[in-house]
């Protein structure tokens, strides 16, 4: 921290921000509030996270009640531990987690504090934004996702019935009562304000990642590449990442079938999620011997395992555009890697794909034509080249790091 940070950060407000996974943690939503509370702590402002003492893979993990990192204080609470394996057991967690991190914003904060709140827990805002006004202190919902509607759409009933409806209404007060709504892409905004978000105090921030540790390796210097067992000869298509039920699985195990007699395609799926084991199943199922998985890597190591493949895929289910947007897109441009987005073609990530010409975007189904762009990347080198040069520069320019904390800077600078 700067001499000129340390002496104005008496005279900010403390950020008080709420998730229930955080550092060490490496799931998406604890690695960029990790980055930006680190980044914000690093600008001079006094900083305190809330989370829960589990791991988003592993719910046996037991973190410290009290810790730092970065310049961060770390404040962790007690919740139960039945992970993601069942909806049940899921619910009981997040009903456990509203009401030790409620009594922990009535014991953290303080008049003129400002409570960040995030969607893990869905409807996290619900009880920490009357939390907050107890104790005199400011709200800002940041939406990472939006439920129920989410839920609805993934077919969970008891989303669409009455709680459901009661639910969202609760969750659209507490839009309209927040000082400030943060919102990750163009949908998500046109949402919050059809959810009466007033537009003043809405502000579009982007999720990012580490662009300085993530840059561009090529095939032949990178030694996770063989390590895999890929050839140079190889053409890898990548996923990183979580692959849940927000996503779209069909469209490229298709691709997959299409290209399996053809040596010079490989696919690599890196990661976790609900989907994994659907996917080991089929591939077995269908006798794909062109499928490699591999288990999430450590943060440090991205920068390899990103750009092991020549190209990357995204999905994303189309009645979930404005409602959850991917954040792999910014690991893949760091990494200087073209994308295939496989969903809604005119949706926030195909619209951005499109502009900056770095991938190309497909509706769910079209397998045929997925293959034939991944046919001619693979003959055009040069054009897949292009594409990843692109999508570095898409990031740079529209989400870089720095950036993008100094955009939360300017949000907090508001309140002091």
């Amino acid at each position: 921290m700067t001499a000129e940070a340390r002496s104005s950060s008496k005279d900010r407000p403390r950020a008080l921000f709420i998730n229930r996974f955080y550092y060490p943690d490496h799931s998406a939503t604890s690695q960029i509030l990790t980055d930006v509370t680190a980044g914000l702590a690093g600008l001079g402002w006094p900083v305190t996270v809330i989370s829960s003492r589990m791991g988003y893979e592993d719910p046996s993990a037991r973190y410290p009640a009290k810790d730092a990192f970065n310049g961060v204080s770390i404040v962790r609470v007690a919740t139960s531990r039945f992970g993601r394996g069942s909806l049940v057991g899921r619910a009981i967690d997040y009903v456990s987690f509203y009401v030790t991190s409620f009594f922990a914003v009535l014991s953290e904060a303080r008049r003129g504090d400002v409570v960040i709140v995030k969607t893990d827990p869905p409807l996290l805002s619900v009880p920490l934004g009357l939390a907050a006004k107890l104790k005199g202190a400011r709200t800002v919902n940041w939406l990472q996702d939006i439920f129920p509607e989410t839920a609805a759409a993934l077919g969970l009933k008891v989303a669409a019935s009455p709680v459901g409806r009661i639910a969202a209404a609760l969750r659209n007060r507490s839009l309209v009562r927040a000082d400030r709504t943060v919102v990750i892409g163009p949908g998500m905004k046109a949402k919050a304000l059809a959810f009466g978000a007033p537009e003043g105090r809405l502000r579009e921030i982007q999720n990012f990642c580490d662009d300085t540790a993530i840059q561009p390796v090529a095939p032949a210097d990178n030694p996770l590449r063989a390590a895999w067992g890929f050839t140079p000869s190889d053409f890898v298509v990548g996923y990183s990442g979580n692959l849940g039920r927000a996503h779209d699985l069909s469209t490229l195990l298709a691709a997959a079938d299409v290209l399996n007699p053809d040596p010079r395609f490989r696919f690599l799926f890196v990661g976790g999620g609900h989907l994994r084991s659907l996917l080991e199943t089929e591939a077995r199922a269908r006798g794909l011997t062109n499928i490699v998985t591999r288990p999430y890597q450590p943060r440090e190591q991205l920068a390899l395992s990103l750009s092991v493949p020549d190209v990357h895929w995204v999905s994303l289910l189309p009645e979930l555009e404005g409602l959850i947007l991917p954040s792999k897109l910014y690991g893949i441009a760091a990494a200087g890697r073209p994308l295939l987005m496989i969903g809604d073609p005119e949706g926030d990530i195909g619209a951005w794909v499109r502009r900056h010409a770095f991938g190309a975007a497909f509706e769910i189904g079209d397998a045929g034509a997925l293959v034939r762009t991944l046919i001619y990347l693979q003959e055009n080198p040069d054009l897949a080249a292009a594409m990843g040069q692109h999508a570095r520069r898409f990031l740079d320019t529209t989400a870089r790091r720095e950036d993008i904390i100094r955009q939360w800077s300017d949000l907090l600078a508001e309140f002091a």
